[in-house]
């Protein structure tokens, strides 16, 4: 079929269904929506059978639904309606929900059914960001191949919502939540302080006040218990700030300051948000802060040992790696590698492995190219510190999705894992060359013609893809628990002495055989001293588009 995405952004879940889409022969299509006569445009010049909307925040054109089959992914089971449902499901703790795809209409989600699915919710509160990459797009995906194998039958007529069963009681037309409606209270418990502001993560975040600044509050993680006046900044850790509420705390990872004229600024850590005003608050030690997500604490990196293999495990937000972040997680590595194991994992959170260098901590630094500068230099460490390692066997996990110079990260390891149903976007088309070390890893990985064609190409590419070229090396289940069951099954396989002695060698060999590390990284920071200080590529434009989310994208990726 000749399919066409019509999305807002070409997003995670967009980017799973146009490659499970092509993977199947499908002539796939991308159309960004802009104003209804550019949706008007771009449709008729494509000539689609199907249109497929899995992420759209505007409405489609009749010109378009009455013309083409037109089909939305809304997120959210039978019966529900509205611009809100994530935010909604999570600030709610509703149970169970879901992914219903509905034939475009006048009316907004009121269309006939094609598919639907439900799952159920995690008992503690997900960020939206991660529900919606996470089961939402599992939801989501099986929904669109079902619509495509369903739109290939002449015969076939979509269901009236009101003919199916509502799936998921409380499912119902609910309005756009607003900010009064996220409102918090510090005084209250934590538990509604954590809905609310995951309910709005990683958009539009919840409006508040910290240390007397209006910010947008995001990434919020269960504290400890400790006594401070509601609202009070306690405590710093890693760039998070640690919020006394009613029955407990609140750690804070970034925030939005509101800007003099009332609009939201740049996302940034909670502490550089905050900057002075939280200058004389105490830092928090490594006891008073753990793993991201645990009943005590906050912490992006952590390390654990399993026998004889090392875990290394770093959850950085949103995948977003400033400066700060490589320096840790290098420090975390080479504490992990002096130890004597003789595996080392280095894992990440299941929300992104890593999106490389900061962009919204370079857009605000009062000399963006000297910040990006400084940021490439210390992710090229982690990156050195990877290949060079020969005491060990390193096993680069990617438990989330990976873009730019997040994807080029781990390619140094020894073995390269990736969990089914994850995206590797080798470098965007943002006006930067790239680093990492990825003219020494991608061709020894796939050879020097693929390595061309992934880094001229630009486009995403999936686990299975990655795993048939050799730029992963295994693939382990899509479920996260699972995958890490495996993972562990493959890191305690990879610890025989006489495997972890060859690989060692191996590496070795390779290292003699080419020239020196810095010869590579040398030639690729010349690059990127063009693309950072003379902005020969436009990447300080790009990058405040990034950033800002204002501005308008390329308006067509035809499938190549």
């Amino acid at each position: 079929m000749r399919i066409l995405l019509l999305v807002s952004a070409f997003n995670g879940l967009s980017q799973r269904v146009w490659l499970a889409l092509r993977n199947l022969g499908h002539d796939v299509g991308v159309q960004l929506a802009g104003d209804g006569p550019d949706i008007i445009t771009g449709v008729t010049a494509a000539r689609p059978d199907l249109i497929l909307c899995s992420y759209l925040t505007k409405r489609v054109p009749a010109e378009v639904w009455q013309r083409w089959p037109t089909v939305i992914l809304h997120p959210g089971p039978v019966g529900d309606r509205g611009p809100s449902s994530l935010d909604w499901a999570i600030s709610d703790g509703m149970a169970r929900w879901g992914v219903t795809a509905l034939q475009a209409v006048e009316e907004m989600d009121a269309g006939p059914v094609w598919a639907t699915r439900t799952f159920a919710m995690p008992a503690t509160a997900m960020r939206k960001s991660a529900l919606y990459t996470g089961l939402v797009a599992d939801a989501a995906l099986e929904c669109a191949l079902e619509v495509v194998e369903k739109a290939s039958d002449p015969m076939f007529v979509a269901t009236p919502a009101e003919k199916l069963p509502v799936e998921v009681p409380g499912a119902r037309l609910r309005p756009a939540m607003r900010q009064a409606d996220r409102s918090i209270d510090w005084a209250g418990p934590v538990e509604q302080i954590l809905r609310r502001i995951r309910a709005a993560d990683g958009a539009p975040g919840v409006l508040t006040e910290i240390a007397g600044l209006p910010v947008y509050a995001y990434d919020a993680h269960r504290g400890p218990v400790r006594k401070g006046r509601p609202g009070e900044v306690l405590l710093r850790r890693e760039g998070a700030v640690l919020i006394a509420a009613g029955d407990g705390s609140v750690w804070l990872g970034h925030l939005r300051p509101v800007t003099a004229d009332g609009r939201p600024g740049i996302k940034l850590p909670a502490v550089t948000a905050l900057g002075s005003l939280v200058h004389g608050v105490a830092h928090a030690s490594a006891k008073s802060g753990r793993a991201p997500g645990t009943v005590s604490g906050y912490g992006q990196i952590r390390y654990r040992r399993d026998g004889a293999v090392g875990w290394l495990h770093f959850d950085f937000y949103n995948g977003a790696m400033a400066a700060g972040h490589c320096r840790r997680l290098l420090s975390g590595l080479r504490h992990a590698v002096e130890q004597d194991t003789r595996v080392v994992v280095l894992c990440s959170g299941t929300e992104a492995f890593s999106t490389g260098i900061h962009l919204n901590m370079i857009e605000h630094a009062s000399d963006p190219a000297a910040e990006g500068w400084a940021n490439i230099r210390a992710i090229n460490e982690v990156c050195k510190e990877i290949i060079t390692c020969t005491t060990q066997t390193v096993i680069a996990a990617y438990n989330g999705s990976a873009g730019a110079g997040g994807a080029m990260l781990g390619l140094g390891a020894d073995v390269v894992a990736a969990r089914d149903g994850i995206v590797l976007n080798p470098y965007y088309d943002i006006g930067l060359f790239g680093s990492e070390l990825h003219t020494y890893t991608l061709p020894a990985r796939v050879g020097a013609d693929q390595a061309r064609r992934l880094l001229s190409d630009k486009l995403p590419i999936s686990a299975d893809h990655a795993s048939r070229i050799g730029l992963v090396d295994d693939v382990g289940p899509r479920h996260a628990d699972r995958f890490l069951e495996w993972l562990a099954t493959l890191a305690t396989e990879e610890s025989d002495p006489a495997l972890v002695r060859a690989r060692a060698e191996a590496k070795q060999r390779r290292l003699a055989a080419s020239p020196p590390l810095g010869a590579y990284e040398a030639r690729e920071l010349a690059e990127m001293s063009h693309d950072l200080f003379d902005d020969r590529s436009g990447f300080a434009a790009a990058r405040r588009v990034f950033v800002s989310k204002i501005g308008k994208a390329v308006p067509y990726l035809l499938a190549s």
